[in-house]
């Protein structure tokens, strides 16, 4: 066996003594076999082949640029970078090999080295239309990294978008331009895009800290903090002077730390220790819309409790302006403006959280909403006679008594037209708010909702004068007698 392998070893050497013309007819032959291929889009088989014929013949400039040709094909840029850069070696005055190291450069996003290849291709070939256009695309990309670094600068997040799509149209395999597009995606809060792009560029290089980064981002801004510290320390780890990766782990970390603890002191009865709370974690990250959305409704939900009604809507209407589809939000603030009597506008907000979940307690509370609106628009007789929604028939009676002598006709005979018309008008209502309320059936009618003259109850046929005597006893049961100027005084007989 060992003699066998011997002589098996033996028969190689015979390549060696190829002559030098032969050498480069079996490389030329390679590298026809490769053209063929080439030309077949069967890039694989194209790029063995040239491959072969490099080592035929390693110092021949065309070879290398074919397989560059090829390796750009097959969108493996940084190979074909390479190999375009050892044939201008090989061969400075080679025009294809200047010009396929400048698209290279230019697909991955190095403009000012593209333009300097292009330059040089026009130098060999002054009217060399396919240079002179990728000149062009070369100084569009750095026109665009120009605008996009003052829209960043600004947090036009959109014009940076912009800028760089525009930009990968020609520097298609530019990691750099795809990150920073990922990455203004996600504080635009179009995370789906935004992990797209950052899952993409992992696929090729799961070690790209960049792409680690936005990953961590999105989940960091869609409220996945955890997840999103574990994709920050992954980033670390590759790239430990990261800046922006710790920063955004520093940040997620201190803002979970933050809401946690206001929540343990919103439990815990500590309305004003929450609040506080709640505050400073608002000021952590401005550009963590879904976290910091969550946050003002918490904050809502705890002035709600300090009877800081109208705070509590400002932030539940900040929370909105941040995430419109906040459900929570809307309930939140739809019930602190119930609160607040504002009815119409509970109304809307119960409306459209009815409008995007259907479900049985939102219709319960959208009805709830909708009869206050309408008990709203009607003569409020509790206010008339100055008493509580609960007050006793005790109490109303008391009320009545207050407010009727008050307002009596008699009381303000000598005062002037207008004033005489405006207190008959007053002892009407105070006589029609005590005909519904002193009435057992009425009043739980009134209180439900319902229209009282459509049950046949018409608050026009009664008469205040007639209320007022049975409820002082008759005629001659009581007289208004004056004792100065403007002051009244009544006795009962």
């Amino acid at each position: 066996m060992a003699t066998e392998n011997c002589d098996a070893v033996n028969m190689d050497p015979d390549i060696e003594l190829l002559s030098d013309e032969e050498i480069e007819r079996d490389a030329e032959a390679y590298k026809e076999q490769g053209n063929v291929f080439y030309i077949k889009k069967d890039y694989t088989e194209a790029f063995n082949y040239y491959t072969k014929a490099i080592d035929m013949s390693p110092k021949n400039a065309s070879y290398y640029g074919n397989r560059a040709a090829t390796l750009m094909m097959l969108c493996r840029y940084r190979e074909a970078l390479e190999d375009s850069q050892q044939a201008v070696r090989l061969d400075n005055s080679f025009m294809k090999g200047h010009l396929r190291e400048g698209k290279c450069h230019l697909s991955l996003g190095n403009a000012m080295a593209a333009s300097r290849c292009f330059q040089k291709v026009l130098e060999l070939e002054p009217d060399n239309s396919q240079a002179q256009q990728e000149l062009k695309n070369a100084e569009s990309i750095l026109e665009y990294e120009r605008m996009a670094e003052i829209g960043f600068e600004k947090r036009d997040f959109r014009m940076v978008v912009f800028c760089m799509d525009r930009a990968l149209e020609s520097a298609s395999a530019c990691h750099k331009f795809k990150i920073l597009k990922a990455e203004c995606l996600a504080l635009l809060g179009r995370y789906p895009e935004a992990q797209s792009v950052a899952s993409d560029i992992l696929r090729i290089d799961s070690t790209n800290a960049d792409a680690l980064y936005v990953r961590g981002l999105c989940l960091y801004y869609e409220d996945c903090i955890d997840k999103a510290v574990q994709f920050f320390v992954q980033a670390l780890r590759m790239a430990p002077d990261h800046d922006k990766a710790r920063l955004a782990c520093r940040n997620a970390k201190a803002l979970k730390a933050k809401k946690e603890e206001g929540n343990k002191a919103f439990k815990e009865g500590n309305f004003e220790a929450a609040y506080d709370l709640y505050s400073e974690a608002l000021t952590i990250d401005p550009n963590n819309i879904k976290t910091n959305a969550k946050l003002y409704c918490n904050r809502a939900t705890v002035g709600s409790k300090l009877k800081k009604l109208e705070q509590a809507i400002e932030d539940c209407t900040k929370a909105i302006k941040l995430d419109e589809t906040y459900i929570k939000a809307y309930l939140r603030r739809a019930q602190c403006y119930m609160d607040t009597e504002q009815y119409e506008e509970g109304v809307r907000d119960y409306e459209k959280v009815y409008q995007t979940e259907k479900t049985k307690e939102h219709k319960h509370l959208l009805k709830t909403a909708q009869l206050e609106l309408k008990k709203s628009k009607r003569k409020d007789y509790y206010k008339i006679l100055g008493v509580d929604k609960n007050a006793t028939e005790e109490e109303i009676k008391k009320a009545y008594r207050k407010r009727a002598l008050l307002h009596h006709p008699d009381r303000h005979s000598s005062a002037s037209t207008e004033v005489q018309k405006e207190e008959e008008k007053k002892f009407k209502e105070v006589g029609e708010a005590f005909s519904v309320l002193s009435d057992a059936k009425k009043k739980a009618r009134y209180d439900s909702g319902q229209d009282l003259e459509d049950d046949g109850m018409n608050m026009g046929d009664f008469d205040a004068n007639n209320i007022f005597k049975a409820f002082f006893g008759g005629p001659g049961g009581f007289s208004f007698e004056a004792s100065g100027p403007g002051n009244f005084f009544f006795q009962f007989g």
